[in-house]
């Protein structure tokens, strides 16, 4: 699926960015921006001071809008909108674009339930173009060198996967406030549906569809009143059974992932280290080295001996590669390559956060 109005192959493809907070200014701007093919045009919020910080960030030539309606105006001249605002936003803002004859990216959740994802998709086979759901923790780096193990790669070897153990654990005992811990079912906040769209998205794309869920969900601080304090259980209809934490109340970190199969062990401490750097300011540059973490945050396989004794043998952690994301958007867009990930793989997604979400509430497990 492409836009009516890509150029030629030598013609960098226009964006249009709604939402310039953490999601827009951190991640999607820094990434486009760093893309062959892609450009910056404009950016939409109403904030004054982000739109300040964008232009200080990318120059005086990026547009800035204070309306998405803004960009429907003159929709022939763009090429892509990416949708990075609060969440209950992404399904409104998705159709109108959509329906303005514009491919779109949404973060993470696409949507608030399934039905609602798969009704964009839906939306955007009709009009024959791109809907892509911004995943970038698929390009994670521990992810990638877990992908290589399962697969029995050069760096060696699980054999078969029998348990997969993954950790988004934060310490924040104080609330920030905001959107993303409200109460308000139409915000979509909570941990569930912002890390959980992580963890979960990770469990699929490694093991394949979920046949069962079953979920604990608490709001733990005071102040809070989303869930921050979240486990899923997953079985995957191979067999694999996923045990995922999300947390914001996690005194002591445990590993972001152990993974046990058949001939060995894999535990890795530590997130990918990509976030942070792009939020210190720094973007993608070809040839210069990028998601790359030091020997000491290295994994380690092996078996029968507890890694944290020395147990096992480290394993080189394979680079990040955010960039790939938009690399691969631009690819699709031209022809030249497929979605990177699609709105039904978000909706497989979302069939499992709303499973885990009733099966918090009711204290049930929950049959796909």
């Amino acid at each position: 699926m492409t836009s009516g109005t890509a150029g030629t192959t030598g013609s960098p493809l226009r964006v249009g960015l709604v939402g310039y907070g953490l999601a827009g200014s951190v991640f999607h701007a820094p990434l486009i921006a760093a893309t062959d093919g892609l450009v910056l045009d404009t950016v939409v919020t109403s904030n004054p001071e982000r739109q300040a910080q964008a232009r200080a960030s990318f120059g005086d030539g990026i547009r800035c809008a204070a309306t998405p309606d803004e960009l429907w105006a003159r929709a022939d001249e763009l090429d892509l909108i990416v949708i990075a605002s609060p969440n209950k936003t992404h399904v409104p803002i998705a159709t109108a674009a959509l329906k303005a004859g514009l491919p779109v990216v949404v973060d993470k959740p696409i949507a608030g339930t399934a039905a609602e994802a798969r009704e964009l998709a839906a939306l955007a086979e009709e009009r024959g173009l791109l809907l892509s759901v911004f995943q970038n923790r698929r390009w994670d780096n521990d992810f990638l060198t877990l992908q290589s193990l399962i697969a029995g790669g050069e760096l060696g070897s699980l054999g078969d996967v029998w348990r997969f153990e993954s950790r988004f654990e934060r310490w924040r005992p104080q609330p920030k406030g905001g959107w993303r811990e409200s109460g308000d079912p139409e915000e979509i906040g909570g941990l569930l549906y912002d890390l959980g769209s992580h963890v979960v998205d990770q469990a699929l794309v490694l093991f394949g569809p979920a046949v069962s869920v079953y979920a604990e969900s608490d709001v733990r601080r005071a102040g809070a009143a989303a869930d921050d304090d979240t486990f899923i259980a997953i079985t995957h209809a191979n067999g694999v059974r996923s045990h995922l934490y999300v947390s914001a109340t996690a005194a002591q970190l445990g590993p972001r992932f152990r993974v046990l199969g058949s001939q060995a062990g894999y535990v890795k401490y530590g997130l990918d280290p990509q976030e942070a750097v792009l939020r210190e300011g720094t973007i993608p540059a070809a040839g210069e080295p990028w998601g790359v973490e030091p020997e000491s945050m290295w994994g380690r396989i092996g078996s029968g001996e507890s890694p944290l004794t020395g147990g096992g043998r480290p394993v080189e952690t394979l680079p990040g590669a955010y960039p790939a994301y938009y690399a691969a958007v631009a690819a699709a867009l031209r022809g030249t390559g497929e979605n990177p990930v699609t709105a039904e793989q978000a909706a497989a997604a979302l069939d499992v956060l709303e499973a885990a979400r009733r099966s918090a509430r009711d204290g049930v497990t929950v049959a796909l």
